[in-house]
């Protein structure tokens, strides 16, 4: 049986010295015992520097996760200290005493929902409490000598995070983070004092490190002074002796790290990583003990040792049984050659699959976690846009453009897997061409040449509109850049009719849209690979090869296919077919003006379904901002427990993907079911069951979405 060329590229089949092989043998009698002992010391050695290594990849793994967490906790506590001193403005002891009740409230309304916070809390010139969201009326607490009062007072208005201390009033295990606070002649007021509770953290590190007790995580000012530990010191210390490795390195100010230090709390030696949390003036330090490694080693060692001898024991037979069963081998070759050809041929084939597979999940996954974050930037975005900018005007649109260019990227890497959830509608591409005839002209450039014939009574197509323009704009932005010196660029629309089945097309009329220009031009082994994901003939620093992805997904997403053709110095021409739209659906109503929305949106109760804090928070911000009265709810089990209680909704506003048993789609069938009149949409960053959604009739916002178009919804 002859080997096929793709199975000799990727290797040639071992061949067979029956001779030597016999020869190979007797060596291995006089090398069974040398060769065991050599094979075992080298394996415990290289297995010992693996370990070593694996302790040091997980350790960074926990500091990661913690810095993540820690940031996502400090940056809430700074938006918090900000909106409390904005709430104070200027008031002094007296005014913020004559309305105690009323400050405790708005305290107490900022920090109460959330379980890192024990309590906010207000001081005045001299340390006396004079306010507190969590004791009305306040009792008599004075932290005049206190060092977070002194510093706070000192380096206003900069944060300063004082050691672990039991709260005076509520005697909870806390650290607090105290901002001073001056009138605008430099004046001083007093002091806003948050108190984070340690045992939020400390659960959160127990969960991390899975309760081991070799692995120490915990949370460190720069001074050394140690916020949170797990496992605590013992001893009660609270503070790293000055002369470790890792305080020389808080002291450097460096970013991050990884070391072997024997810990000054409790003299365990560990391999241990470190982070600097964001801009502030902390670092979380995660470390497992190296006795523990070596302890896991030792015994595996003896294992690996005990079971080596028994083989040694018996080779003697194996040799001699070998050289029995060799005759047969021989005999036997020539058809085994056959069997690995084949073998090879599949493997390669299901590796393919997989990689592909894997890429699929890859870039899904993260265009999710994308949008996630996306969301909560567009609904801050919006939050500030309705509150007027504040004088955030430039910094707001940076952000706004920002996450507009990653909103591209997302869809992208869905397009690419399919899971772009669509919002198809019939174009008519004589129009929507005119239309877009600037951004394209835009995009190419000065130096390029465009064209654009548009065939007479063009039929119209059904397609996302966004995902057209990204597909045109990606052919375009390849053919500008395949023309460096300037050329032309020609974009041709016509009708097309198939009497018979094509190649990729059943017998039927088509709409074709080519793209062609006169630039450098493809190799056939280039452009025989230019649809795939991920593949790019660019630097790497400026092409990531999803365009071309992205431009035969929309396509074949559409119910259509794309082409292309290309030579080497004559230029290249991507061609699009899209099926015809013979049952065009009216026009949409034109989108109300933003302004207008906000005038016309209607309070009502809304319960919000979001498994995500961040996004939640964004979008629960907007919503109170539109007059909703909003309850927030993490899974759809817990929501459906909310409504069987007896709450009234008039909307409620569902993620899909969430944890527990119940997802959005299971949610919203129950609300129509049990609650018709009730208005139900779900929101989602992929569609892994948009087709189940789109059956049940329910409305489906891709995040991230145009805060406008979810006001719309709540007003119709």
């Amino acid at each position: 049986m002859p080997i096929p060329e793709h199975i000799e590229a990727e290797g040639v089949l071992p061949s067979r010295n029956f001779a030597a092989t016999r020869g190979i043998l007797w060596t291995v009698l006089s090398a069974s015992i040398l060769l065991p002992l050599v094979c075992v010391t080298l394996y415990g050695y290289f297995d010992y520097q693996r370990r070593e290594h694996e302790a040091a990849d997980v350790v960074d793994r926990i500091a990661r996760v913690a810095d993540e967490q820690a940031a996502k906790v400090l940056d809430l506590n700074r938006v918090v200290t900000a909106r409390v001193v904005e709430l104070l403005d200027e008031d002094d002891e007296t005014s913020i005493a004559n309305h105690e009740l009323e400050v405790h409230r708005q305290l107490n309304a900022l920090g109460g929902r959330f379980p890192q916070i024990a309590a906010i809390s207000v001081f005045g010139r001299t340390g006396k409490l004079i306010a507190s969201s969590r004791f009305y009326p306040v009792p008599e607490v004075s932290i005049e000598g206190r060092d977070d009062f002194v510093a706070a007072k000192a380096h206003i208005p900069s944060a300063h995070y004082s050691l672990p201390v039991i709260s005076k009033a509520s005697q909870t295990d806390v650290f607090t983070v105290n901002v001073g606070r001056e009138t605008l002649t430099k004046d001083f007021l007093g002091v806003v004092s948050i108190a984070m509770r340690r045992a939020y953290f400390a659960k959160f590190y127990h969960e991390l490190i899975d309760a081991r007790p070799t692995v120490a995580l915990g949370l460190y000012r720069r001074d050394g002074g140690i916020l949170v530990r797990t496992p605590p010191a013992a001893n009660g210390i609270l503070k790293t002796a000055p002369g470790t490795r890792f305080m020389y390195a808080m002291r450097g100010n460096e970013t991050e790290g990884q070391m072997r230090v024997v810990s000054s709390v409790d003299g365990t030696e560990r391999i241990a990583s470190f982070r600097r949390v964001s801009d502030y003036p902390l670092y979380v330090f995660a470390g497992i003990s190296t006795a523990s490694i070596f302890s896991d080693w030792w015994h595996h060692f003896l294992l690996v040792s005990s079971l080596t001898a028994v083989p040694c024991l018996a080779a003697w037979l194996m040799v001699i049984f070998s050289l029995r069963r060799l005759k047969t081998e021989e005999s036997a070759w020539a058809s085994w050659q056959d069997e690995v050809a084949r073998r090879r041929a599949a493997e390669a084939s299901s590796r393919q699959l997989q990689r592909m597979g894997a890429l699929g999940t890859l870039a899904s996954g993260v265009a999710h976690d994308v949008n996630n974050l996306l969301m909560v930037v567009a609904a801050n975005v919006e939050l500030a846009e309705r509150k007027q900018y504040n004088n955030l005007q430039s910094e707001v649109l940076a952000l706004k453009k920002a996450a507009a260019g990653a909103t591209s990227l997302a869809r992208r890497l869905l397009s690419v897997v399919r899971k772009q959830p669509l919002k198809n509608e019939v174009i008519e591409l004589e129009t929507w061409l005119a239309a877009e005839s600037h951004i394209i002209k835009t995009t190419a450039g000065e130096s390029v040449a465009v064209e654009m014939r548009v065939a007479e009574n063009v039929w119209p197509i059904r397609v996302d509109a966004t995902e057209l323009q990204s597909a045109l704009l990606n052919v375009v932005i390849n053919a500008r850049e395949a023309m460096p010196r300037g050329g032309d660029l020609l974009i041709d629309c016509e009708n097309l009719s198939l009497a018979v089945d094509a190649a990729l097309h059943p017998a039927g009329d088509y709409v074709l849209l080519s793209i062609s220009d006169n630039g450098t031009g493809m190799s056939e082994p280039v452009a025989s690979r230019a649809f795939e994901p991920f593949f790019s003939t660019k630097p790497a620093d400026t092409g990531i090869g999803l365009g071309l992805a992205q431009v035969l997904a929309t396509a074949e997403l559409a119910g259509g296919s794309a082409t292309l053709k290309s030579k080497l110095g004559r230029g290249t021409v991507v061609s699009l077919c899209f099926p015809r739209c013979t049952h065009p659906n009216a026009a949409p109503e034109e989108a109300q003006d933003a302004q207008a929305q906000r005038k016309t949106v209607l309070a009502r109760d809304l319960l919000l379904v979001e498994d995500n804090e961040e996004v939640a928070a964004g979008v629960a911000a907007v919503l109170e901002t539109f007059g909703c009265n909003v309850r927030h709810e993490i899974t759809a089990d817990s929501a459906l427990q909310v409504l069987r209680a007896g709450h009234s909704f008039d909307f409620v506003l569902s993620d899909i993907q969430m944890p527990g048993e119940l997802n959005g789609i299971d949610l919203a069938e129950t609300v129509q079911k049990e609650w018709p009149t009730t208005k139900i949409v779900l929101m989602t960053g992929y569609a892994a069951e948009l087709e189940r959604a789109t059956k049940a009739g329910l409305i489906i916002l891709s995040k991230p979405f145009d805060i406008s178009e979810l006001g719309r919804l709540i007003t119709a």
